[in-house]
């Protein structure tokens, strides 16, 4: 009997050869082979809303292989990821492949192991209606929001803009929040500390007020009555209070949770985490044992575990840190309610295999995120830690100050996994030994002013946490949510913050001005919501009946309302003079990105591309080399005294070391070669570099968000000429430049 299984990647598909038997055929589908089509809204809404749905363009070889597998099995398994979108695939596959309900069947597994896909093989079911339903309805949904608000965004503000259901409530947080910055009023407030010491071992006392409470200082004068009151004035012990703090462990990781924790740890966006954490569930190559899957499904937001794998994560406890270390019963995490609660938390899919044992199979971000994800699962099983903390309170003339600390008396979880916050907390000194009546020495006395601070921006990790909790979006579109208003350039990073530009501002301004409900997050929550319920059986169809009259009436009046108006949006001003006129440039967007212009247009046509100082000098003639961008949107290094001095490469400058001549080493990495190399003229230096499976696909994709257009690149020839054309004339092209002042 033949076989045929179709997941979407050839990564899983090779993981799961080794756990079937010889009848079966693996293939992958390589995500979606069919969709909306791209140029049109693909959705027939006077028919009640009926998508219409086409191939996706470059799918025909794979389309037609899987056609001819199917039409050769016996039987087909339809095993695509185990969310909404992978039943949506799976019907899809069904429905394109034109397979027999008799012959075909569904089949989901939350982990990819040996037990998790014979399980799944032995219980298949139909393809679920309700989730291809949830899928089909959000995307209709964000279908119509996008492909009706977007052209209107073109005619009122600027082309190539977009609007969505989500990044607009998204990008709408950011917005507020810098206001609420921006209109911060600070408040000042004083502190007091002074430092003692008992038995020679010193320690800091912080005023804390009067015996009847606590004593807040407003400025200056409040705080010098103090200063006279204590001043030569003897400290003295009033009490002591000891007690047992329990730090509970965390729960396993969610989708959000995840990507947060890898932001603050280890740097990750979130849609990196989310590439790393889908090739860990999906197998990785690790010596002796084949292809693995390493985690279970990583889009969930649920902290239900399986019994088995609680039971693996105590036994591993057991063996490797003893009793004391182990729970008396097993620890069961609440799931929030609202959670979907499909699939378990993200854990490692075995817990006897730590991240050491594999790391020499694992490219570099594959073992951080793996560690953070069995770090964070094996503490979840382990005892609470311990600390004994100590409450001082020390009278001076009247005046308290006030002392605490804590120690670890019994580590617990803590040995293996340290809780990580968006803002920096505060670490308790060490107290020395301190009993009732004692009198410190006073060594000296320090007052401050302070001023209250505003709400910091949003970093990925608190967009993200601030989305769960207000029920925006799911765990699946939390990633691509934060690359879309970055892409658009609605919001920018930096110093690892996120910023609202100019244009996001506007656009925010414009969408709460004319479609309150898609700008309003309790309407997003709550269509959310909705969808959700389709799951359970509600008529997607019915859902948006409901949204489209009201959208449809808002768009109609916008046009109505902004009739021959177009938006403004301010340019950002820079530090630059323009060379002719003496004023500061501003920057300005055309379809080639972003350059600097003249304000004073069309009075002064000065432009000038916009470059990045990268801190190390010309090899040629020792001037400052730039960070420059192609007409195609690819960037490249030259020299800043072009075209006296025409250095150029499209290999990235380090921070290291030429071992050879002390220049500066450049990493070349392109499908032919891949080396570190020196461009110092007459030192001739090179290094191969290593790669191993997985670092390719790693560095490609560190490639990629450097290179950002939307432009596809035609050939490394021509973006070659390009740049060499750009470099020998470090000034716009003719047309190009008619171009850009027709743009303004």
């Amino acid at each position: 009997m033949s076989i045929l299984l179709i997941v979407e990647s050839p990564a899983k598909a090779k993981t799961l050869v080794k756990y079937l038997g010889s009848e079966y055929v693996v293939k992958a589908s390589m995500g979606h082979l069919r969709d909306l089509p791209k140029k049109k809204i693909g959705i027939d809404i006077e028919n009640d809303f009926t998508p219409v749905y086409q191939e996706i363009d470059g799918k025909d070889k794979i389309i037609s292989d899987l056609k001819k597998a199917s039409d050769e099995a016996d039987f087909v398994y339809l095993a695509t990821d185990p969310d909404r979108e992978g039943e949506a695939i799976s019907w899809h596959l069904k429905e394109m492949l034109e397979l027999d309900d008799a012959k075909t069947k569904r089949i989901t597994f939350n982990e990819i192991t040996k037990k998790a896909v014979t399980e799944a093989v032995e219980k298949p079911r139909d393809i679920d209606m309700n989730l291809v339903d949830a899928q089909q309805g959000r995307r209709i949904l964000d279908r119509i929001v996008g492909y009706q608000l977007s052209p209107f965004l073109w005619r009122k503000v600027r082309r190539g803009l977009s609007a969505g259901r989500v990044q607009t409530v998204v990008t709408r947080l950011v917005v507020d929040r810098e206001r609420e910055i921006n209109n911060f009023n600070a408040e000042e407030y004083w502190t007091i500390d002074v430092t003692l010491s008992q038995d020679g071992k010193e320690f800091v006392s912080h005023f804390h007020g009067v015996e009847t409470g606590k004593l807040e200082l407003h400025n200056a004068e409040e705080t010098q009555v103090i200063l006279d009151g204590i001043e030569g004035k003897e400290y003295e012990i009033k009490s002591i209070k000891n007690a047992k703090k329990k730090k509970r462990s965390m729960p396993p990781f969610i989708t959000s949770s995840l990507q947060q924790d890898a932001s603050r740890k280890l740097g990750m966006t979130a849609k990196r985490t989310m590439a790393v954490a889908q090739e860990l569930y999906e197998g990785v190559e690790i010596q002796g044992m084949g292809a693995t899957g390493l985690i279970t499904y990583m889009r969930t937001d649920s902290l239900r575990v399986s019994d088995e794998a609680i039971q693996a994560g105590r036994d591993f406890i057991l063996s490797r840190f003893g009793k004391e270390f182990l729970p008396d019963k097993p620890k069961v995490y609440k799931t929030k309610k609202g959670a979907q609660d499909a699939h378990e938390a993200i854990r490692p899919t075995n817990p006897a295999l730590t991240p050491e044992e594999i790391k020499r199979s694992l490219t570099n971000d594959q073992f951080k995120l793996y560690r953070l994800i069995w770090s964070r699962f094996i503490a979840s099983q382990m005892k609470d830690a311990t600390l004994d903390t100590m409450s001082i309170d020390i009278e001076c003339n009247g005046f308290i100050f006030r002392s605490s600390g804590s120690v670890v008396s019994f580590p617990g979880y803590l040995g293996i996994y340290q809780e990580s916050f968006d803002e920096a907390q505060e670490e308790e000194m060490p107290l020395p030994p301190l009993k009732e009546g004692d009198k410190p020495k006073h060594i000296k006395t320090e007052d401050k002013q302070h001023f209250t601070q505003p709400p910091a921006r949003y970093t990925e990790a608190s967009l993200i946490k601030a989305m769960e909790e207000r029920g925006i979006g799911r765990p699946s579109t939390y990633a691509p949510t934060i690359s879309i208003i970055t892409d658009r350039e609605y919001v920018v990073k930096e110093n690892k913050t996120l910023k609202p530009t100019l244009l996001g501002e506007a656009v925010t301004d414009l969408m709460v001005d004319k479609f309150a409900t898609i700008a309003d997050s309790k309407f997003t929550a709550e269509m959310e919501n909705k969808l959700d319920e389709v799951e359970h059986g509600r008529n997607y169809k019915d859902v948006l009946r409901e949204f489209y009259a009201e959208f449809d009436a808002s768009m109609k009046q916008a046009e109505k309302d902004l009739e021959k108006t177009k938006i403004k949006v301010k340019d950002e001003v820079t530090d630059t003079p323009c060379p002719n006129c003496g004023e500061m440039m501003v920057i300005k967007s055309s379809r080639f990105g972003k350059f600097l212009a003249c304000p004073r247009y069309p009075e002064c046509k000065t432009t000038k591309p916009i470059t990045e100082d990268m801190n190390v000098p010309c090899p040629v003639c020792g001037a400052k080399l730039l960070k420059k961008k192609s007409k195609s949107g690819y960037y490249y290094y030259g020299c800043e005294k072009n075209p006296e001095c025409e250095f150029m490469t499209w290999d990235k400058p380090t921070d290291k070391k030429c071992p050879q001549c002390g220049g500066v080493v450049y990493k070349k990495y392109t499908k032919l070669e891949k080396k570190n190399l020196c461009y110092t003229p007459n030192c001739g230096w090179e290094e191969p570099l290593a790669t191993k499976r997985g670092r390719k696909k790693a560095e490609e994709t560190e490639g990629a968000e450097e290179k950002k257009t939307t432009k596809k690149r035609t050939s490394k020839k021509a973006d070659i000429a390009e740049a060499a054309a750009e470099v020998a004339a470090e000034k716009p092209k003719r047309g190009r430049k008619k171009k850009t002042e027709t743009a303004e």
